[in-house]
C-alpha cells in the first residue's frame, strides 16, 4: 500500500466514472422565442400584428395568476412579437417573416454553435484530465512515476489526483513535479511552459522546484534521497524554502 494515501485506504481505485455528454441548458425565454419564429414563419405585417394582439391579451390574461408570475417563456414570446412587429413594419411592404435573414436570429445561433462547442470542448479536456489521472495512477502503483516525463496539462492532472483522494496532498505527485520543474524534463523543457507553472501549481511544489534547482547547482552530484529534506521544508515551510533558494541564488550571483 502506498504510503501516500490516507491510512486504510487503498491505493487501487476504480476508474472515474464515464462524464455525460453536456446537455444544452434549458431556458425558457430562447424556448418561447422560437416558438414564436417557427409560428411566424412566412407571415406578413398584418398577419404578425394580430399575433401580436393575441400574446398581449395572453399576458394580461396571465399577470391575474400569482403562479405565473415568475414564467419566463411568456414575456419572452410576448417581447418577440413585439421585435417581430417592429421588424416588419420597417420592410418593404408583402414582406414576410423569414428567421433565416433574420439577422437576431442568426446572432443569437452563432453565440449558441459557440457556447455548444465550449461545452464540448471543456468535457474533451475533462475526459483527458481524468484518463492521464488513471494513467499516473498505475503508474504510482508500479513505482515507475519516477521515471515519468510530465506532459502540458499535468498540473491539472495533480489536481485532479488530489480531489480523488478527498483534499489529500500526494505527496509523491509533489514531488515529482517540482523535480520535473527544477530539471528541466518533459514540458518543462519549455521556458513558457515553467513560466505558466507559476500559475498553476502550489506554492509548496513550486519551493521545492526552486531548493532542489539550487541544490542541484551547489552539489551537482547528490542523489535524489540526499535531498529529501527538501521536500519536507517545502511542504511544512514554503516560504523558507523559498526564501533559502532565493538566497542560494543570490549567493551563487555574488560567488561569481
Amino acid at each position: 500500500m502506498s504510503r501516500f494515501w490516507p491510512p486504510g485506504e487503498s491505493t487501487r481505485r476504480p476508474p472515474a466514472p464515464r462524464l455525460a455528454a453536456p446537455r444544452e441548458p434549458v431556458d425558457p425565454a430562447r424556448i418561447g422565442r422560437r416558438v414564436v419564429r417557427r409560428r411566424a414563419k412566412g407571415m406578413d405585417a398584418g398577419a404578425v400584428a394580430a399575433a401580436l394582439e393575441e400574446a398581449r391579451f395572453d399576458a394580461r390574461q396571465a399577470s391575474r395568476h400569482e403562479d405565473l408570475a415568475d414564467d419566463a417563456r411568456g414575456p419572452a414570446e410576448l417581447a418577440e412579437w413585439e421585435r417581430l412587429d417592429q421588424l416588419l413594419a420597417e420592410a418593404a411592404p408583402g414582406t414576410v417573416y423569414d428567421p433565416d435573414t433574420d439577422d437576431v436570429v442568426q446572432a443569437e445561433l452563432a453565440a449558441e454553435a459557440a457556447a455548444a462547442a465550449a461545452r464540448e470542448a471543456e468535457l474533451r479536456e475533462a475526459q483527458r484530465i481524468a484518463a492521464r489521472a488513471d494513467e499516473l495512477q498505475a503508474l504510482r502503483e508500479l513505482g515507475t512515476l519516477e521515471q515519468t516525463e510530465p506532459r502540458a496539462g499535468d498540473e491539472a492532472v495533480r489536481d485532479e489526483l488530489t480531489r480523488r483522494a478527498g483534499g489529500y496532498v500526494q505527496a509523491d505527485v509533489d514531488a515529482w513535479l517540482a523535480h520535473a520543474l527544477a530539471a528541466h524534463l518533459g514540458h518543462y523543457r519549455d521556458p513558457a511552459a515553467r513560466e505558466e507553472a507559476a500559475g498553476l501549481l502550489t506554492p509548496p511544489v513550486l519551493a521545492h522546484a526552486a531548493l532542489l534547482a539550487e541544490l542541484a547547482r551547489l552539489a551537482p552530484g547528490a542523489d535524489v534521497d540526499e535531498l529529501a529534506f527538501a521536500a519536507r521544508l517545502a511542504t511544512t515551510e514554503p516560504e523558507a524554502a523559498g526564501a533559502l533558494a532565493a538566497f542560494l541564488v543570490r549567493a551563487r550571483s555574488d560567488a561569481s
